[in-house]
């Protein structure tokens, strides 16, 4: 997988997944109704940053 596909896959599996499918309350001031990068972090147990970069294809990498 090249890094641009999993970058695309990335972003799309969490905007696909909704707050309360995984537990997280649905504020009242989302931009999104996806996850949140800093949700998907958490709940991976990775940095922000390195959410950031895959899901920008880590081009600065």
């Amino acid at each position: 997988m090249q890094r641009d596909q999993l970058a695309d896959f990335l972003r799309r599996r969490r905007e696909a997944i909704r707050p309360a499918e995984v537990g997280i309350a649905a504020g009242p001031r989302r931009r999104t109704a996806g996850l949140r990068r800093e949700e998907v972090a958490l709940l991976a147990g990775m940095s922000v940053d390195y959410v950031v970069r895959l899901e920008t294809g880590w081009r600065s990498c």
